[in-house]
């Protein structure tokens, strides 16, 4: 064999023998195990790549790489030992760890155990030892409870606030009141009666309609009523507040006159025993400007038409007194005729006829004629009087209806449920009849007294015609019989 032919042969035979080897290797290292994989593989890349060409170099770097691979399983096993050693430490310390606490429990439920045994005997023993104490505790936080109710709503709350506050604590203690919290509570009932009937001043903070605070001299009567100066107070039972009332009662002048009367002068003072009900009535209930404010739209026409007939018929009954008295002042002076008055422009119309040889039936009429003149002026507006009685109360009908028609419209709407709702809207509609019958009523009294004062002067005239007919009748008798005579 050639050496050329050899050197071909050690080649192929050397690359058979490395892929033999490599692949002896990979098994090799297959059965260490998948735990070792990427170990080997951080190991494989930090490592050259094989570079022998022969098969001593390739012996020589398979061992190599195979010491080197032991070197590293070993220190691996060292680690993994190490570590192992390290976990066993801290198990064996985390148990005993564990064994201690259990006995800190274990001694913890004995004492437990032994403390509410304990307890459960002492109970027994407060229970025996108690007796009818434990009855009276019952009734004290009872009595404390009802007092402290009192008080809350008590008008002495506004003088003595911090009352409260110890009655709280004694209404929900838990334990037997000592003696000294026993004698507070009686202390507080006596306080609070001997209080009920005394007449004290004290200088607290009042809230204004706006909502600011002024300190004032407040005089408290009993637990009925809070006055100052501006009147009546009203007590705000959640907050404990003195709140100057809205409006005033139609009696607060007596509450000045009190305020300002002598120490032991007696006076007459408004009270309200019901504690502010009575005196809330008075905010609820509206005063004659909110009632015409509540007729609306009709109400102020019906008091415009009021207004206005009531002024025409005092102006018609103040020119029908001036007119009689000088048709009276005329009366007395029927020669003399005056055209200031209706009768002695009618005197003036028969003088005028008077020596004329007319007929008695001219004279009539002439003086019919001037009497039909003077009625006009004596019946001046008073159709205009009776009109506005007479739409008066159709007006205050139609508000009424229109005011029914939006109660019945709320009621549809919100329902049944509140009764005040219904109250409060038929109260409102029926302001208008009121209103109506209000204005109507003196409308009619002021035609009638108007009517009667110008068929009064009417009926004067129609007499003193009668007369002046009379007269001439009698004269023209006179005159036809001295003719037959002669």
């Amino acid at each position: 064999m050639s050496a050329f032919n050899m050197k071909v042969f050690n080649s192929e035979f050397g690359s058979m023998f490395n892929r033999s080897f490599v692949l002896s290797l990979l098994l090799a290292g297959a059965s260490l195990g998948f735990t070792s994989l990427g170990f080997a593989e951080e190991t494989k890349n930090n490592l050259p790549e094989p570079a022998a060409k022969t098969l001593e170099g390739l012996l020589q770097q398979v061992q190599q790489f195979q010491q080197q691979e032991n070197s590293l399983n070993k220190q691996r096993e060292n680690t993994f030992k190490k570590n192992k050693q390290n976990q066993q430490a801290l198990l064996n310390k985390a148990k005993k760890e564990l064994k201690s606490q259990q006995k800190i429990a274990d001694d913890l439920k004995a004492s437990f155990d032994k403390n509410e045994k304990r307890l459960t005997e002492k109970e027994d023993q407060l229970r025996l030892r108690i007796g009818n104490l434990g009855e009276m505790f019952g009734v004290v936080r009872q009595v404390a409870d009802d007092l402290n109710g009192t008080l809350h709503t008590s008008l002495t709350r506004a003088e003595k606030p911090v009352r409260i506050a110890d009655l709280d604590k004694l209404s929900q203690a838990k334990e037997l009141p000592n003696i000294k919290e026993l004698q507070g509570l009686w202390l507080t009932l006596q306080e609070e009666m001997t209080m009920s009937g005394q007449v004290s001043q004290f200088n607290a903070p009042v809230v204004q309609n706006d909502g600011s605070e002024t300190e004032q001299l407040v005089t408290r009567i009993g637990t009925f009523n809070a006055i100052t100066n501006e009147g009546y107070l009203r007590f705000d039972e959640e907050t404990g507040r003195l709140i100057t009332m809205a409006r005033q009662p139609n009696h607060v002048a007596l509450v000045t006159d009190y305020l300002a009367g002598a120490a032991g002068e007696f006076k007459a003072m408004g009270l309200d025993p019901t504690r502010g009900a009575l005196l809330g009535l008075v905010l609820s209930n509206p005063d004659l400007m909110g009632r015409i404010k509540q007729g609306a739209l009709v109400g102020y026409i019906i008091i415009a038409l009021a207004s206005i007939g009531l002024l025409l018929a005092a102006w018609r009954l103040i020119s029908l007194f001036s007119i009689r008295k000088k048709v009276e002042d005329q009366i007395k002076h029927l020669d003399k005729p005056n055209l200031n008055n209706p009768l002695g422009r009618v005197l003036a119309t028969a003088a005028s006829l008077k020596g004329s040889e007319q007929e008695l039936e001219t004279l009539e009429l002439k003086i019919d004629e001037a009497i039909l003149k003077e009625v006009p002026q004596l019946e001046k507006v008073q159709s205009m009087i009776k009109l506005f009685a007479a739409i008066a109360p159709l007006l205050g009908l139609l508000g009424t209806v229109t005011g029914m028609i939006a109660t019945f419209q709320a009621i549809t709407n919100f329902g049944t449920g509140d009764p005040k709702l219904m109250a409060g809207g038929i109260s409102q509609a029926l302001i208008t009849t009121v209103l109506g019958l209000v204005a109507a009523i003196p409308l009619l009294l002021s035609h009638n007294l108007v009517s009667s004062q110008s068929k009064r002067l009417v009926q004067i005239l129609d007499e003193q015609a009668a007369g002046l007919i009379a007269t001439a009748m009698e004269a023209r008798n006179a005159l036809s019989s001295t003719k037959k005579d002669n």
